[in-house]
């Protein structure tokens, strides 16, 4: 798959290549082909007159126009009563409430601590120590010796018989032709 697409890419571009050199060749055979043509100079073309205009007109300024004032007539203000002032209502004398006063409470007699005896905690008896076990040494690599292998019996050979002519004929005829 990969081998295919590699095979894939690497013909487009070479036709790629081929049809960019095939375009700048065309390009230079016709630009070598036509021959420029040369045109004659431009025409000089005169100026113009500028137009000489009349100065504006000066208008006169008119003046603003002041709106006139309409005359309000006087308006007497009214006059507003003094409101009576309401008389002064003196404020009830709230008499003290008594203190209650409450009996001193009454004193807790200290109780005595009572002393618990510390519980005795029994002795574990330690586990006996376990030696450790001797572990064997490994062999090393280069000293283990190298095992047998059995030879293998060869096959024996089975002998080629010839196939028949029409068989030949027959296989020659399903190949495809080049």
């Amino acid at each position: 798959m990969l081998r295919e697409n590699t095979m894939a890419s690497l013909v487009f571009l070479v036709a790629l290549l081929l049809s960019c050199s095939s375009m700048s060749s065309a390009a230079r055979y016709l630009e070598e082909a036509v021959p420029k043509k040369e045109y004659p100079p431009h025409p000089i073309v005169p100026e113009l007159p500028k137009p000489e205009l009349p100065p504006h007109p000066v208008v006169p300024e008119l003046p603003k126009p002041e709106p006139p004032h309409p005359l309000m007539p006087e308006v007497p203000h009214p006059v507003v009563p003094e409101s009576p002032k309401e008389p002064e209502v003196p404020h009830p004398v709230v008499p003290e409430m008594p203190k209650h006063e409450l009996p001193p409470h009454p004193a807790m007699p200290e109780l005595p601590k009572p002393e618990l005896p510390h519980p005795a905690m029994p002795e574990v008896p330690k586990e006996p120590e376990v030696p450790h076990p001797v572990v064997p040494e490994v062999p090393k690599e280069h000293e283990l010796p190298h095992p047998v292998v059995p030879e293998v019996p060869k096959e024996p050979e089975v002998p080629h018989t010839p196939c028949p002519q029409s068989l030949n004929s027959t296989f020659r005829n399903l190949r495809p032709s080049h």
